[in-house]
């Protein structure tokens, strides 16, 4: 299954990305849940007397189950369960009324219909693994029917899984971030639960003497040996990938990028930005 760029919307930014949301897949994810919302539930619905409505219009949760809840329509009650990998969000009111774990409180309904296991190479949130459930719903790509999921072991943490319906697609986070399962975003590699960060980067920070004049806990920058516009930036000991950009290089001497003909031995970096730039304005004539 060949991997899909994710194009970025980011909420905040600044020179350096931090996390990102993956919340932009929300209104994909939505669609495919619509043509399965009748479906689903007309499947899962069960009509019993333990059933009961609060108020005469409105959707209520149901006891001690978090992917099950109480449609009321006109006082008359009916019990719907969300597709598998979701759980009910009080709180969506008039949206869908099923939503990822991860955005759901379901303190005081712990139980599930379906179970959260580990199949292949995925992963899933922490908070599903904590229940009391039975077996999974899983597909030939999914190890659930909805939901996201790392792809990859310790040493390649930057791709994931968004299973809709039971079918997967594979997304890439931004360059240098890592899928983090307990918060569905893309991440610092060194935040991530499970990721070898120096592995998956390719790059150790140099150990910080006691005696240096650095402290231990400062930020200290260095050049990657791949290329003049990648550098990394080593927080407390652990590497972050960071890019220049075309047409810069990282200065050493200022711990900085800058105009790559400002760096030695990175002209060559300005003097293919520079080719590129002509050709682009011979096609636009």
């Amino acid at each position: 299954m060949a991997p899909k760029p994710i194009v970025h919307l980011l909420i905040a930014c600044g020179v350096f990305v931090v996390t990102t949301s993956i919340n932009q897949n929300q209104g994909f994810s939505n669609q495919l849940f619509g043509n399965q919302l009748n479906r689903d539930q007309q499947l899962s619905a069960k009509r019993g007397a333990s059933a009961s409505c609060p108020e005469k219009n409105g959707r209520f949760p149901v006891q001690n189950q978090c992917d099950a809840y109480i449609e009321c329509i006109d006082g008359v009650p009916e019990e719907k369960l969300c597709p598998e990998g979701l759980v009910f969000n009080p709180e969506a009111r008039f949206n869908y009324p099923c939503g990822y774990p991860i955005d759901v409180d379901c303190t005081g309904r712990p139980n599930l219909r379906k179970s959260v296991t580990i199949a292949n190479t995925f992963e899933i949130c922490n908070r599903f693994q904590a229940y009391d459930q039975e077996p999974a719903d899983p597909s030939v790509d999914c190890p659930h029917q909805y939901g996201y999921f790392k792809i990859g072991d310790h040493q390649h943490c930057g791709q994931f899984m968004n299973c809709v319906d039971g079918r997967g697609y594979v997304f890439d986070c931004p360059e240098g971030l890592a899928f983090n399962p307990e918060t569905y975003r893309c991440d610092w590699p060194d935040q991530v639960p499970d990721c070898d960060a120096e592995a998956f980067l390719g790059f150790r920070c140099p150990e910080v003497k006691s005696n240096s004049f650095f402290l231990a806990g400062e930020t200290k920058f260095y050049r990657s040996n791949a290329d003049c516009h990648h550098f990394f930036l080593c927080v407390n000991g652990r590497p972050r990938l960071q890019n220049c950009g075309e047409g810069n290089a990282f200065n050493e001497l200022i711990d900085a990028c800058d105009a790559a003909e400002n760096v030695t031995g990175c002209e060559h970096e300005a003097k293919v930005r520079t080719s590129e730039l002509n050709i682009d304005s011979r096609l636009q004539l």
